[in-house]
């Protein structure tokens, strides 16, 4: 099998947020077998710095990491590569100049989600660390494709939002669902058509599962990374499917 049929995915930033997503990325495939899911190869590294506190202050150490390990990643033939963590995206210029391939911007997947869920436009509320709203990360793109951003009061964010992340990164999700759903209803009080779950820890604080007992639609930001990588896939298999080039169509080709 060519190695340039892989999904590089630069993990470990936090650990169980990069098995969420390879776990999601499985549920959402529409595969009816094995052969028919996505091939990756997963570099986890809890090691990285913590990403907000060095983006806060001015401390380009998580870019050195996260730069070795997409230049390792691209160095075994991937084809695309992801980075499951929101905070890491604060690099994302200099490490997308540093790959060999495309990275799936995670902004650009929630954005991607949005449309596809037919939800383009309106007033979108913000969920993540404080270096993720403070830097405009999401703010920028979601304002140029037309939407509205509510963002947490800064009481909402620490006594909320926050301690739903920490937990999450503390392995203790049962203590992450009460905050984080409080965080989502108070934006959803001040005109929040949506929320988003900006930062990968939020997305198990509030899992599908328990998504039935908040009155407003989510985007995950795990799913929409998933989802981004899955209409990649689909639509190279079928560029495949439909071409009439033997050659290639005996060599499954990249995407």
């Amino acid at each position: 099998m060519p190695t340039n049929c892989y999904l590089g995915v630069l993990g470990g930033m936090g650990p169980a947020a990069s098995a969420a997503f390879m776990s999601r990325l499985a549920a959402l495939t529409p595969a009816q077998c094995d052969q028919e899911h996505i091939p990756a190869l997963v570099l986890n590294d809890p090691r990285i710095p913590d990403r907000s506190s060095a983006w806060l202050a001015g401390d380009d150490r998580p870019f050195e990491y996260m730069r070795d390990a997409v230049s390792l990643l691209s160095s075994a033939g991937v084809e695309r590569i992801v980075i499951p963590c929101n905070t890491a995206h604060f690099w994302y210029d200099k490490l997308a100049a540093a790959a060999g391939c495309p990275i799936i911007h995670i902004v650009d997947a929630v954005i991607e989600d949005l449309q596809e869920r037919g939800i383009s436009s309106g007033r979108v509320g913000l969920m993540g660390t404080a270096a993720t709203l403070t830097s405009g990360l999401y703010e920028q793109r979601l304002r140029a494709h037309g939407y509205e951003c509510i963002v947490p009061t800064s009481d909402e964010l620490q006594s909320l939002c926050m301690p739903a992340i920490v937990a999450v990164k503390a392995n203790r999700p049962d203590l992450a669902f009460e905050p984080a759903a409080a965080c989502v209803r108070a934006l959803k009080a001040r005109g929040a058509d949506v929320v988003v779950l900006g930062c990968t820890e939020l997305p198990l604080a509030i899992p599908p599962s328990r998504r039935g007992e908040i009155a407003v639609p989510l985007s995950d930001s795990i799913d929409a990374l998933a989802l981004a990588v899955v209409r990649r896939w689909m639509a190279a298999q079928e560029d495949l499917q439909h071409s009439s080039d033997l050659l290639v169509s005996l060599d499954r080709p990249g995407w």
